[in-house]
Order: C-alpha cells, then sequence, then structure tokens
C-alpha cells in the first residue's frame, strides 16, 4: 500500500506536542490565538481519551520561551523533556528515545513556531523513516506567509500536512467504535460542531 493513503489509528501513533511555549504564544499571528488554543487543547483531549502515548518536549523553559502552556498539562500531565538547547527536537537524545520507546512509526506532531519546532523535527523524522502527521491547525507560527513556507517544504519532504480534527476523525474510524461517542464530544466541545453535537444529545432524550 502507497504509504500516503495509509490510515492512522489508536494503536500505531504517538503524538508528539514540542514547544507549546507560553513566551512562543504571543508570536504567533497566523490564526486567531484564541482558535489555536481550542486546537491543541482538542488534539491532547484526542490522544488522552484514546490513550495515546504522548511525549511533551519544551526547549529551555526557563528561558524566553517559557514552560509548557498550561492547557497541555491540564489535559496530558506535568512530565515535560526540557531540552537543554537542541532547537531541533530530534536532536535531543531523550525526545527521540522517548519516541522510539513507543514502538510506534507514525508520528502525530505540532509544536510552535510551526518554521521551526514543528518543521524541523518533522523533516528530520521522515529522514529516518518515520510517518510524521504534521498538525498544522494546533501549531503556529509569524504569519500566513512562513506557515505556508513551512507547509510547502514539509510536503517535499514526505511530511504528511493535517489539521486535528481530521486526525480525531481518522482515529475514531467508526461513530460505533468504543470511543466513537467520546471523540464526537470533544470535537463538538473544541469547533462549531457542538451545535451538531449538542442538537444530536437533546434529540436522543427526548
Amino acid at each position: 500500500m502507497n504509504k500516503f493513503a495509509e490510515t492512522l489509528t489508536i494503536d500505531n501513533a504517538v503524538l508528539a506536542m514540542i514547544d507549546h511555549q507560553t513566551g512562543l504564544l504571543v508570536s504567533c499571528r497566523d490564526q486567531d490565538p484564541h482558535l489555536m488554543t481550542e486546537n491543541i487543547k482538542g488534539l491532547c483531549a484526542m490522544a488522552k481519551a484514546v490513550d495515546m502515548p504522548t511525549v511533551i518536549t519544551a526547549s529551555m523553559p526557563d528561558g524566553p520561551n517559557g514552560p509548557i502552556m498550561p492547557e497541555i498539562i491540564d489535559i496530558l500531565g506535568d512530565k515535560v523533556i526540557e531540552r537543554a538547547g537542541e532547537i531541533n527536537a530530534w536532536k535531543s537524545p531523550e525526545f527521540k528515545q522517548a519516541i522510539e520507546a513507543t514502538g510506534r512509526k507514525k508520528i502525530i506532531m505540532a509544536g510552535l513556531v510551526t518554521d521551526v519546532c514543528l518543521m524541523f523535527p518533522a523533516i528530520s523524522a521522515v529522514a529516518e523513516g518515520y510517518d510524521v502527521y504534521a498538525v498544522v491547525d494546533a501549531s503556529g507560527t509569524w504569519n500566513n506567509a512562513v506557515a505556508q513556507a513551512s507547509i510547502h517544504r514539509m510536503t517535499q519532504a514526505g511530511v504528511k500536512v493535517a489539521t486535528w480534527a481530521s486526525v480525531l476523525a481518522e482515529v475514531m474510524d467508526d461513530w460505533r467504535s468504543e470511543k466513537g461517542m467520546e471523540l464526537g464530544g470533544i470535537l463538538g466541545q473544541h469547533t462549531s460542531y457542538r451545535w451538531v453535537y449538542n442538537s444530536y444529545l437533546q434529540a436522543s432524550q427526548s
């Protein structure tokens, strides 16, 4: 099967949240910051709901980039790989080992900023045989032109560009699955799908 036709499942993927740090958040202007925060929270909630292995890393959190945003910690816990100086997270032995320890070859990846913290490790992981899904709406950068340039370069390198709702639906696969309704609820909580989902819940209770 062509690798671009393969799908994500609960059992074949790991989530990597890279450098979603408070100091970097203020620089992200390519999308509405409140929407971006909801996208990040939704992606994390999806992983938690299906017990997907997750690796969180921060670049020098005691420096200007600041700590990991509290919304991620609240959902996924406070186990964070704090890198001493590597800009490209893939060059951090601790980060790379944490990914390898999951035994999974598909990496769902998001990061701030898109053109550095997401793009560099995404390209590096692909070069070593991993199948990377770059979740661009749970990432952010300086402006839209930078975001588009990053998407083009990642695509040229074989990274699969994705959105968090698409990833959730791909992992869910079937509304009748064990986690189907819970994942639908997460989608409703963090997107305008909430009106569809709430309408269904009200109708089913009547």
